[in-house]
This record gives structure tokens, sequence and C-alpha cells, in this order.
């Protein structure tokens, strides 16, 4: 693959990434009451926009709830350069990561003691249109078509009154993957991009946090194939380190409970059924 790198646009932030995770490797960095004061001092407003001349909506991320989504991203960047999955990944796939960590959470928003069951959805979207004006290869430069899949996905929502909120419309996903192929090209860096970021809040992996709509059997099989699963995997695992990255027992407890839902779906996938044990 020809992929972009996210230094070559984000260099100084890599290097604070960088610098997160060499102390956190040293024990240095202990607490997220740390991590979120580095993070508020290296974000300045000039800094903030700055990234937003490449990565839209990445200013208005960083003020939802006093920079609690901008900490998380960050944490999420920093869990993924100590992870063990991006430690043995293939270069492409390490740089992708970094891509779909950076933008998967560009448009949450913090709800007032709700869940944002959507910004996987909204995040895809300001995803495709990031890397496509950045530089990554399309397969169709129609603007049309191009509004008209952002349209679509943003759109894909229905009303929960279990949740008693908007939750994301799965019936809308054959369109709207088909629509990121017609875009990108079918597995694509872009594409691959694109659809890790759509789906991270599609599986459920912590019986903590399930999700409202999360993908059926039958369509982790039509949807999924097995290069889109392993980047599900990274982007599931460091999202939750990034949630329990300084508490030991309760990281190694998620990864636990993650790695098996990835067996299980690497069966489906696969079409090699795990044994249960």
């Amino acid at each position: 693959m020809n992929i972009l790198q996210v230094e070559s646009y984000l260099p100084d932030v890599m290097e604070f990434i960088d610098s997160l995770a060499a102390q956190y490797k040293r024990g240095t960095l202990q607490s997220e009451a740390r991590m979120a004061q580095y993070v508020r001092a290296f974000f300045t407003l000039d800094k903030l926009d700055r990234v937003e001349t490449f990565v839209p909506g990445w200013r208005k991320m960083a003020f939802y709830a006093q920079g609690a989504t901008l900490v998380h991203v960050v944490t999420a960047l920093t869990a993924l350069m100590v992870a063990p999955e991006y430690e043995t990944a293939t270069p492409d796939h390490q740089t992708l990561a970094k891509w779909f960590v950076l933008l998967h959470d560009v448009e949450k928003e913090i709800l007032p003691g709700q869940r944002d069951y959507i910004h996987g959805f909204r995040s895809a979207v300001t995803a495709g249109h990031t890397i496509a004006r950045l530089g990554f290869v399309l397969n169709n430069r129609d603007k049309a078509a191009f509004d008209a899949w952002a349209r679509l996905t943003r759109l894909a929502i229905k009303y929960d009154p279990d949740a008693k909120q908007n939750i994301q419309d799965n019936t809308k996903l054959p369109a709207i993957l088909a629509g990121i192929d017609d875009l990108f090209g079918a597995n694509t860096p872009g594409a691959l991009i694109v659809k890790t970021v759509l789906l991270h809040m599609s599986i459920t992996v912590l019986t903590r946090w399930p999700q409202t709509a999360p993908l059926t059997d039958e369509e982790i099989k039509r949807y999924i194939n097995p290069e889109l699963l392993t980047l599900l995997r990274i982007m599931m695992n460091v999202d939750n380190d990034a949630w329990s990255f300084f508490d030991p027992v309760t990281k190694s407890r998620h990864r636990i409970e993650t790695r098996a839902v990835f067996e299980r779906l690497e069966g489906i996938v696969t079409d090699t059924p795990v044994a249960n044990v």
C-alpha cells in the first residue's frame, strides 16, 4: 500500500504522542490527571487551530466537556504506541492505525447522562473528508457522490425507545459501505481507515459497555473481511485501553474480554468456528 504518514501533516502532535508513550513505558506518567495536564498544556489555541487545518472538527471536539474527548483521543494514541497489536502489526497497518485512532472520535459529543452511540458514523464522514483532502488515493472524485454518501451516513440514525435516544441505523450499512468502496476503492488504505472509524461502535466487546446497535453475526460476515477485522481489533483494544490506561487490573480484564470476542468473530469471518473452552 502507498499510505500517507500522519507525521507528514502533524509532526509535532506525533512527537508529543511518542514522548507520552516513552514516559508511560518508563513509569513516569502514572495518572489520568497528569495526562490531562500534559494534553491541555500542549494543545494551545494556536495548536488547535493548526490541527484544525488538517482535521476539520478537531477544535470543536477539543472543547467537549472541558476537553475530555481530546484527552481520550490523545490517550488512545498513546495506548496505540505501547499496544502489543501495534508492535506486531505490519508497517502499513501501523500507519493506518495512527489515522483511524486519530480520527475515531472527531465527531463525538458529550451528552448529559447518555452515550453518543452514533458518533462512529459521523466521525467516518469527517475521516473520509479529511483523508481525501490530504491526498489519499480516490477512486471517485465526484463531489456530488461524496456529498450524497456523507448525507446518507450522517442521516443513518433512528430513535431507540429503550435507549431513549438516537442510535445508528444499520439497515443503511450496505449503501454506506458500498459508497466507501466507490469513493476510495475497495480495501484501499482510505477505505480501511473510514470503515474502521465507521464500525468502531458496532461491536460489543465489553459487557459493561454494550452497544445499542451491534452488528449481527450475519452482518459481521457480510461487511467485515479479515484485514478490516484485524484493524478493528487494534482500534477497539486501544480505545478500551485508553479508558483504563492507568488501571492495569481493569485494562487486563478488558483485554481478556475483547480477545475472546475477536476470536469468535475471526471464526465467523474466516469460516473457522472457535471451539468452546
